[in-house]
C-alpha cells in the first residue's frame, strides 16, 4: 500500500464529510492500483465501523472504548500500548491479542477490561494503523527443511520473516553475494514484502548485507537501516523538488515587503543554504527593530503535493554525525534557502525592543530579503572578543548591538523565567532555535543566537493564540519524578547543598537551582550530561502548553527551521491564510481595521479571522499530523542517539580489559551504573560479578551493602572499575569492580546501613559464592 491507515485516517474528521476523490488527491493516488488499494481500505474501515459513509461521502467514527496508541513489546511477548496524551494510561496487551502487530506499530485498541488501582486496563489490537518496521536488521539461517528464516536482532520483534534466494545481494562493501548460503549469520538489512498474516509468518526480501557482525557493519548503515531512514530521495520527489525556481509565481507578492536593502546577516557552522538570517535597525530614540528572517518555503510548496508529502513522511531532518539525512532534497535548499548575494521569499518576524532588549511590540510579514553575509561562530566570536577579523565593518555593525545588548538581554529574561541551561559543547541537531533537547546550551556564540530564535518562535506563539488561528505547538513535559530525585541523592552524596526529595512535581526553577551549583562538585561534566539526560524530548500538540526547558508556560511553537522541520512549514501555512484570507475588520463595512501581523491588534479582535471552513481545514490537518511527527522527532532523536551510543560501544570494545575511574549514578538491586569520567561512557556492574561478599540492597539509600565486609557501593561513590565485556549492537557495556575508593566517612555509614534493623532491609538479589 502506498499510504498508511494512519495516514489515510489524518485526513477525514467526525465533523466534516469528506469525499474519496478528495482522499486521492491527498494521499497521491496517481495509479489505478493505488485508486483500488483507497477505495479497498475505505470499504474496510467502514465495515469495521471507524469510518462512517454517508451518500458516498466519510467521515470519522469514534467511540470511548476504541483508542489510538504505539505499541511498546518486550521479548517475553507481552506489550502495552502507550497512549499519545501524557497522562492517560497504559494498556496491557496479550500476545494473543497482538493481531500480528509489532513492536512500535501505531494501533488502534478496543479496551476489553477497565483498569483498576493496582492493574492496568486490558485491550486488544483492533487495527494497525502504520508499521515502524518496513525493514528489519536480521541474521540468516537456514532450517534442516532448507527454508530459510531471519531472525529480527530486535528481541522485542516477535516473529521470524521467511525468506526466499533473490539471486545476487548486494554488500555494503561492494561485494555481491551469490546466495543465501554465502551470507548465514551474517548482518544484513531486510524489506518486509508481507506482514504476518493469521498463521502465516511474514516474508522478506535481502536487501543489503551489512557485515559478518554488527562491529564489522558501518555504525551508520546500522542505524539507518534499524530505523528505515532514507538517505536519498525518490526520483519523482527530486523532480518534483528540480521544478522549483526562485522565479516562481509567489502567491504573497501583493503583500510582501522589500527588505532587500537592509544589511542582513546569517550564522552557521554548516557551509549552504540556511533558512533563518537576521537585521537590526536603529529607530528614534533608544529602539531597536531586530528583524528574523526565516526562508518562506510554503511558497514554494504546495500542501499535498509530491514534495510535501514525502517531507510530511519524514518529519524532520536527522543528523547522524557527517551523515545528516535532510527534511528536503538539496535543489529545494538551494532554490528556497538563503545564499550570499540570492533574493529570497521569507516570513520576517520584526521585534521592536527598547534598550534593555524589552519587547515592545512585533510584527509578522512576509518579505524579500537578500543574504549580504553568511558568517561561522567562530567569526561571531572573533569580533566579540576583539581579535583580528576579516568582515566587512557592515557586519560588525549588526553583530555588536545584537551579540552585545539584545541577546544578552533576551538570555537574563529567560532565565529570569528559569529557564535551563546545560554546560556541555552542543552535540544536538543544529537547530537554529533550542531544537529536540528543549534546554540552551551555553557554547557562546551559538547559545546567544539561539536565545535570539527563541524569542522569534515565542512572539509567533503568542500571536496565534491573539488571532485564535490553528497552531502547532512546541511542548516539552516536566521530567519524571524519580530519576530527578534519582539526581539530587547524587547531588547530595557528592557534597552539594540542596534540600532533600522532591515530592511533587518538579519546579523549572528547582531543577535550574540543582544545576547551578554542578561546577562546584568534583565531577561538572558528569552531572552536566546526566541532567541533559533528565530532559524529555520536545513533543508537538495543537493545544498551546508548558515548555519546560524553556520556562514558557503559555504557549511556543517552533517556526525558524523551515528546511529542517515539517512542523515549521506547516505554522507558515497558518500564517499564509492570515495574509491572504485573513479578515481584518468585523464586518465589510467596519470603518476600524487592525493590522494582523502586528500585535497591536491583540485584544482587538471579537470576530473570526478565518473563514469556518479555512479554520477547520487547518485545524484536521494539523491534529491529523501530531501523532505522525511526534514519532518521526522520537526516531530521529532515538537514531541519534544510537549513532553516539554505538561509536561509545566501539570505542570500549577496543578497550576491553583496561581500568577506569567512575562515578555510581544509579543503584538498582542488581546492580550499579557507572559512568567513565573520561569519556562519559556508562556501564553496569551487575551483581553477580561482586563474588566477596552477599550484597543487599537498600532503595532508601539507594546503595548496595555486603553483609560480611561491610562494603557498600552507594549513589555518588567513586569506584575504580574494569571493562570486562561490550555487547556492540546492544550498545551495553559491562564492567567488573577493581577497587572502591571510599572515604572513611563513607565507610562507617556502610557499617551503620549493615547494623540497621532487620525491617529496614528492601529485597535484594542473592548472589552465589
Amino acid at each position: 500500500m502506498e499510504f498508511s491507515i494512519a495516514t489515510l485516517l489524518s485526513h477525514v474528521s467526525p465533523e466534516k464529510l469528506v469525499t474519496p476523490k478528495l482522499l486521492e488527491k491527498k494521499l497521491g493516488c496517481e495509479t489505478p492500483s493505488s485508486v483500488e488499494q483507497l477505495d479497498l481500505a475505505l470499504d474496510l474501515l467502514e465495515k469495521i465501523g471507524i469510518l462512517a459513509k454517508e451518500k458516498g461521502k466519510f467521515r470519522r467514527e469514534l467511540t470511548e472504548r476504541i483508542v489510538e496508541a504505539k505499541l511498546r513489546c518486550s521479548s517475553k511477548g507481552f506489550c502495552f500500548a502507550i497512549q499519545d496524551e501524557e497522562s492517560a494510561d497504559d494498556i496491557y496487551i496479550r500476545e494473543s491479542h497482538l493481531s500480528n502487530a509489532w513492536n512500535g506499530d501505531r494501533v488502534l485498541i478496543e479496551v476489553i477490561k477497565e483498569g483498576t488501582r493496582r492493574r492496568s486496563p486490558e485491550g486488544a489490537v483492533k487495527l494497525i494503523l502504520e508499521r515502524a518496521n518496513p525493514s528489519v536488521l536480521a541474521r540468516i539461517k537456514r532450517l534442516e527443511t532448507g527454508d530459510y528464516r531471519a531472525i529480527p536482532l530486535d528481541d522485542r520483534l516477535l516473529f521470524e520473516l521467511e525468506v526466499s534466494p533473490n539471486g545476487s545481494i548486494p554488500g555494503t562493501d561492494g561485494q555481491e553475494h551469490a546466495n543465501l548460503d554465502d551470507i548465514l549469520d551474517h548482518l544484513v538489512h531486510v524489506d518486509v514484502l508481507r506482514h504476518a498474516i493469521g498463521q502465516d509468518l511474514p516474508t522478506g526480501k535481502v536487501a543489503r548485507v551489512l557485515g559478518t557482525t554488527a562491529e564489522s557493519a558501518a555504525d551508520i548503515d546500522i542505524v539507518t537501516c534499524k530505523h528505515d531512514l532514507h538517505q536519498t530521495f525518490a526520483p519523482a520527489v527530486e523532480a518534483a523538488a528540480a521544478k522549483i525556481t526562485t522565479g516562481g509565481k509567489d502567491p504573497l507578492s501583493d503583500r510582501r515587503i522589500d527588505l532587500t536593502q537592509l544589511p542582513t546577516i546569517a550564522v552557521s557552522e554548516e557551509v549552504g543554504a540556511i533558512d533563518s538570517a537576521l537585521t537590526i535597525e536603529h529607530l528614534d530614540g533608544d529602539i531597536w527593530r531586530l528583524g528574523v528572517h526565516i526562508a518562506d518555503i510554503a511558497s514554494y510548496i504546495n500542501a499535498d503535493d509530491r514534495l510535501d508529502r514525502d517531507a510530511r513522511k519524514r518529519g524532520t531532518a536527522v543528523y547522524l554525525g557527517e551523515n545528516p539525512i535532510p527534511l528536503l532534497p538539496a535543489s529545494v535548499h538551494q532554490a528556497c534557502g538563503f545564499l550570499p548575494g540570492a533574493e529570497r521569499l521569507a516570513i520576517s518576524v520584526l521585534l521592536s525592543l527598547n534598550n534593555l532588549g524589552e519587547l515592545i511590540e512585533f510584527n509578522i510579514q512576509p518579505s524579500k530579503v537578500r543574504l549580504d553575509w553568511l558568517l561561522h561562530p567562530t567569526q561571531i566570536q572573533a569580533v566579540l572578543t576583539g581579535e583580528p577579523a576579516e568582515i566587512d565593518p557592515q557586519a560588525i555593525e549588526i553583530i555588536k548591538p545584537i551579540w552585545e545588548t539584545i541577546a544578552p538581554a533576551f538570555r537574563a529574561q529567560r532565565r529570569s523565567r528559569g529557564g535551563l541551561e546545560v554546560d556541555l559543547i552542543r552535540k544536538q541537531a543544529p537547530f537554529a532555535d533550542e531544537g529536540r533537547l528543549g534546554v540552551i546550551f551555553l557554547d557562546d556564540p551559538q547559545s546567544l543566537l539561539t536565545d535570539v530564535m527563541v524569542m522569534a518562535n515565542y512572539a509567533v506563539a503568542v500571536h496565534l493564540q491573539a488571532l485564535q488561528v490553528p497552531g502547532i505547538y512546541a511542548v516539552q513535559h516536566h521530567p519524571e519524578l524519580v530519576e530527578v530525585n534519582d539526581t539530587i541523592k547524587l547531588a547530595i552524596n557528592l557534597g552539594l547543598n540542596f534540600e532533600g526529595e522532591v515530592e511533587t512535581e518538579i519546579s523549572v526553577a528547582d531543577l535550574q537551582r540543582l544545576s547551578q551549583q554542578f561546577a562546584q562538585s568534583p565531577v561538572p561534566q558528569v552531572l552536566n550530561y546526566l541532567f541533559k539526560s533528565l530532559l524529555k524530548t520536545t513533543v508537538y500538540s495543537s493545544k498551546p502548553a508548558t515548555h519546560f526547558g524553556l520556562a514558557i508556560e503559555n504557549g511556543y511553537t517552533h517556526c525558524v527551521s523551515p528546511l529542517r522541520r515539517y512542523p515549521d512549514i506547516l505554522v507558515q501555512r497558518v500564517l499564509h491564510e492570515v495574509f491572504s484570507n485573513g479578515r481584518d475588520r468585523k464586518t465589510s463595512r467596519a470603518k476600524e481595521i487592525v493590522n494582523l501581523g502586528s500585535s497591536s491588534c491583540h485584544g482587538q479582535i471579537t470576530w473570526n479571522v478565518l473563514t469556518p471552513t479555512v479554520q477547520q481545514e487547518l485545524e484536521a490537518q494539523i491534529a491529523g499530523s501530531i501523532a505522525h511527527l511526534n514519532d518521526r522527532t522520537k526516531i530521529a532523536q532515538d537514531a541519534e542517539n544510537d549513532l553516539a551510543g554505538l561509536q561509545k560501544a566501539e570505542k570500549m570494545k577496543a578497550r576491553t580489559g583496561e581500568i577506569f575511574q567512575g562515578l555510581i549514578t544509579g543503584v538498582q538491586s542488581y546492580g550499579f551504573f557507572v559512568e567513565i569520567e573520561d569519556s562519559l561512557v556508562e556501564g553496569l556492574v551487575h551483581v553477580s560479578s561482586l563474588k566477596d561478599d552477599w550484597y543487599e540492597f537498600r532503595p532508601r539509600y539507594a546503595c548496595l551493602v555486603g553483609r560480611k565486609n561491610r562494603t557498600s557501593y552507594r549513589l555518588g561513590d567513586r569506584v575504580e572499575v574494569q571493562v570486562k565485556s561490550v555487547d556492540y549492537y546492544r550498545q551495553q557495556i559491562d564492567l567488573v569492580t577493581v577497587t572502591s575508593m571510599l572515604s572513611e566517612a563513607a565507610a562507617n555509614e556502610a557499617a551503620e546501613l549493615v547494623d540497621s534493623p532487620a525491617e529496614e532491609i528492601e529485597e535484594f538479589e542473592p548472589v552465589s559464592e
